[in-house]
């Protein structure tokens, strides 16, 4: 295979910095394959049109069409199986009329716990890539327990920007989260988490069964 183009439908806009975790891990597993990725904006569309999981799935496949398509939902305070279940549900009703093979995409328990890992990222994206300050990132295996990971996430970059309080009031913190997904070069830490786990392997099984070529 030479070129997968792949569209991610998800939670919501500031997901989108789980396209830099898909394209690593597609690369991880395709070899020499170009990686087109897609962010499936439904934005600007008619509640009415969207205000179901199956409408989602198949506006994006129709305004987004591709040969694999992510679908993301954060566990938040479900189970990670839970979440699977809806996601399948929902592909499941929208079947046959879609034929392009689907991994769900579930972080325990938001797409921020999968940000949290690397310093220089987070000093990069706070555009203070020499700062000396210490940041106390947490455990990598223990990320899947935090409470609220954007709330940590969000707090690690206000410090790593060492800005004064006067400047901060004017620090966007939400526009540096994508720049942190962005600066980091190799997420094989999220090994040490279940449902990154979880992801890899369906996505394993996906390139499998549909005949693409793995390392």
């Amino acid at each position: 295979m030479i070129e997968l183009r792949y569209t991610l439908l998800s939670d919501g806009s500031s997901d989108r910095a789980l396209i830099p975790i898909l394209d690593w891990l597609l690369h991880v597993h395709l070899h020499d394959c170009a990686i087109q990725p897609q962010w499936a904006d439904l934005r600007r569309f008619d509640k009415s049109l969207k205000d179901t999981f199956e409408k989602r799935i198949k506006l994006s496949l129709e305004l987004y069409p591709c040969e694999l398509l992510f679908i993301h939902r954060d566990a938040e305070r479900e189970s990670h199986e839970t979440r699977v279940d809806e996601i399948l549900t929902a592909i499941a009703q929208v079947t046959p009329s879609i034929s392009v093979p689907t991994v769900c995409v579930v972080p325990v328990r938001m797409t921020e716990a999968w940000l949290l890992f690397d310093v220089s990222a987070l000093r990069k994206a706070a555009s203070n890539p020499n700062g000396n300050i210490a940041l106390q990132l947490p455990d990598v295996k223990k990320l899947e327990h935090i409470p609220d990971p954007k709330n940590v996430l969000h707090e690690l970059l206000r410090q790593a920007s060492e800005l004064s309080s006067r400047r901060l009031k004017g620090f966007r913190v939400s526009d540096c989260i994508h720049r942190v997904s962005e600066l980091i070069d190799d997420f094989s830490p999220l090994r040490a988490l279940s449902a990154f786990i979880a992801l890899e392997t369906e996505l394993q099984n996906t390139i499998n069964q549909q005949g693409w070529y793995t390392n």
